[in-house]
Parts: structure tokens; sequence; C-alpha cells
């Protein structure tokens, strides 16, 4: 019997191979790292802009809650 690969092998060899299509375009990276770090420099250098954090696992931050109840919304039950 052979033992399934992992992922991490599944990459390597990909890798060796010249497989690209699992791995993301430097462009597409930038891109998405030009979205994030205003946010991320904005919560470092500006403590009045609130950072929700919440337990791993959980329904999210009660903030999220009240933004919905504020509309007359709500989140459906996590099944």
């Amino acid at each position: 019997n052979v033992e399934p690969t992992t992922g991490y092998e599944t990459l390597v060899y990909d890798c060796m191979i010249g497989d690209a299509m699992l791995f993301n375009q430097a462009d597409a990276v930038e891109a998405g790292w030009a979205v994030v770090q205003p946010i991320l420099d904005l919560w470092q250098n500006d403590k009045t802009v609130p950072l929700e954090i919440y337990p791993a696992g959980s329904a999210g931050p009660e903030a999220a809650d009240n933004l919905l109840w504020r509309s007359g919304r709500q989140w459906r039950p996590i099944a």
C-alpha cells in the first residue's frame, strides 16, 4: 500500500516538473497586498480605528452582529 501524498509533496513535485497551476503569479500576490497593506498600516498607525479580534472557530466578532442588527438584519445560524 502506498500512503497518499500530502499537499506539500504535490507542490514540490509540481515545482520540479514546471507545473505552475497551483501557484499564484507574482502580479496577483502584489495586487492582493496593494489592497490589504493600506488597511494594515491604518490599524497600526491609527489606534482610533478598531480592529475586532475574535477566537478562531468562533462565529466572528460581536461588532459584526451589531452592524447587521442596526439595519434590522441578522446572520444565518452556522449549521
